[in-house]
């Protein structure tokens, strides 16, 4: 099973990126797929999360209204678009998946991309 995300970068304050994750070795539309973050010295925090089926969505507060998770099932790939960035948002990304459709358990993790915003 491999998560490999990708797409982080640096950007100026206002600016946006687009995070893709790319799942193999799972049938990738059975798995309900979040973006978490992790900036330094801080713990890790949920971001975002897409259900299997629906395709349901739940944003942080931090980041509602400017980030928009979706998926592609064919391509085995979820999305993060983050738009109007700013410095608290950098952090390293990553993106999981969860086969359980209840609960905050989450099978597989990515390598995590860096996002780096400058002010």
């Amino acid at each position: 099973v491999q998560l490999q995300a990708s797409g982080g970068g640096l950007v100026q304050a206002g600016g946006s990126l687009r995070l893709s994750c790319a799942a193999s070795g799972i049938t990738f539309s059975n798995y309900d797929m979040g973006w978490f973050r992790q900036a330094p010295g801080k713990e890790r925090e949920f971001v975002s999360r897409i259900t299997r089926g629906s395709g349901s969505t739940t944003y942080a507060d931090s980041v509602k209204g400017r980030f928009t998770i979706s998926r592609d099932n064919a391509k085995n790939t979820v999305y993060l678009q983050m738009n109007n960035l700013k410095p608290e948002d950098t952090a390293v990304y990553y993106c999981a998946g969860k086969l359980r459709p209840w609960g905050e358990d989450y099978n597989y993790w990515g390598q995590g991309t860096q996002v780096t915003v400058s002010s």
